[in-house]
């Protein structure tokens, strides 16, 4: 029935048909492979990375009795976090599943006030303090969030507990692991491993007449878990540049990793992506740029800068320039939520054409109909081209990305046109 309920939610959104990293998630999970591995996603920008652990742990959770935090999914950045709670709030209310977010928009009041249940209490009534606290439940069984404010909620929000989590998603797992985020993941590992000389003081049954729940982990050798604790974290990690550094997926202390990824090489361009350079002189550059967009006409897109004050200074430029017949504004981590937040609302919506940003929209960001890329800065990595690149030519469709360069930055372009046509052989 609830497999019923979520095909139709898909539907909703128009989705007919799942790409292939879905299908191969779902396999591992929901399949044949039970999740008992953990596993290490490797696909490319744009191929479907957000409703491959959406969908199945949505399914998983479809048969919960009981309302408490079951589902953790990190990311770091707070746009990154509203896409992702917007994915999960379309397919899971369909099953009768609660999404939370945790990323700072809003004041910690109002967020605690979404994410913890508080009992009623009867007016004239004295209650004590700490029966009222620990009466607290969560009002979710998914919550999406950034590890900052995630640490907030653990270190000082009563009632806030990861102690009945099953299942955590890394996602952007490279940058997570290259920034510390106040010692998050340490944290998130801890509260949810039980030892056997605190298995009983912690361990957890249900009672209806108290109206709380407690989850036991034990240790044991039942399904292939010696020295671990079972019920197990399940866990998934994503990127599209995932790293396969052993010490540093050590940090997450995976299960038995599987490795699922998309292609032979270890990074993948989505199959429809036309990538060109452009060499120009240095002075001239900002009026390649116009020529191209002029070129390009009224098709949406983004142009990547090296920083954010290159940022502000380009969409100044550009704006200066007359006789554009699109709109052009900057999105950059220097501006407050509230605008990036509506910048990105009208960039969606066609009200604006062209987008100037940092790396800030680098990483798993979806804007539908995005056809052109242009990296007006040469990146610094071939990580961070991958990842610009991904913002077009998602799911399927067609898209390009043009990158412009200074005659003194080509030795540096001719190592990134030898990998794309390693991998691709559309370089041009």
């Amino acid at each position: 029935m609830s497999l019923f309920r979520l095909e139709e939610a898909l539907q909703n959104i128009s989705v007919s048909s799942l790409f292939p990293v879905q299908v191969a998630v779902w396999q591992e999970t929901i399949g044949p492979g039970a999740f008992e591995r953990d596993l290490c996603i490797n696909s490319p920008t744009g191929s479907g990375k957000t409703l491959a652990y959406a969908l199945p742990i949505v399914q998983m959770l479809s048969t919960r009795a009981v309302k408490c935090l079951r589902a953790l999914v990190v990311l770091p950045t707070r746009d990154l976090a509203l896409q992702v709670k917007e994915v999960f709030a379309a397919i899971a209310p369909a099953v009768g599943l609660s999404v939370g977010l945790a990323v700072g928009q809003s004041s910690i009041a109002d967020e605690i006030s979404e994410l913890i249940q508080r009992p009623k209490l009867e007016a004239g009534i004295c209650y004590d303090p700490e029966d009222v606290w620990s009466e607290l439940q969560s009002s979710v069984d998914i919550l999406v969030a950034t590890p900052g404010r995630l640490m907030d909620h653990i270190n000082s929000t009563k009632g806030f507990t990861l102690e009945h989590l099953l299942y955590l998603v890394v996602d952007e797992t490279d940058r997570l692991l290259r920034e510390a985020y106040q010692s998050w993941l340490p944290t998130v590992l801890q509260l949810t491993h039980s030892n056997e000389d605190d298995l009983f003081s912690h361990a957890r049954t249900f009672d209806p007449t108290l109206g709380s729940i407690k989850t036991i982990r034990r240790f044991g050798l039942e399904r292939g878990f010696k020295g671990k604790t079972y019920p197990r974290l399940a866990k998934m990690i994503l990127s599209a540049t995932l790293t396969q550094d052993p010490s540093k997926l050590a940090q997450l202390d995976l299960h038995h990793p599987l490795f699922l990824t998309t292609g032979q090489s270890r990074y993948q361009f989505p199959e429809e992506l036309e990538s060109y350079k452009l060499i120009c002189e240095s002075k001239l550059k900002p009026l390649y740029l116009v020529a191209l967009l002029h070129n390009l006409r009224w098709e949406k897109c983004i142009v990547f800068t090296s920083s954010v004050d290159s940022t502000h200074r380009l969409s100044t430029l550009l704006n200066f320039f007359g006789g554009l017949q699109f709109k052009i504004k900057e999105y950059s981590g220097l501006q407050r939520q509230s605008v990036r937040s509506k910048t990105l609302r009208a960039f969606r919506e066609g009200e604006i054409r062209v987008l100037v940003s940092s790396d800030a929209m680098t990483r798993g960001m979806d804007v539908e109909g995005v056809r052109n890329v242009i990296n007006y800065d040469m990146p610094a990595y071939i990580k961070t081209y991958i990842h610009r690149a991904g913002r077009t030519a998602r799911a399927g469709q067609t898209g390009r990305c043009f990158t412009l360069l200074r005659r003194d930055e080509g030795r540096f372009a001719n190592c990134i046109a030898v990998y794309l046509v390693h991998i691709s052989g559309r370089e041009k």
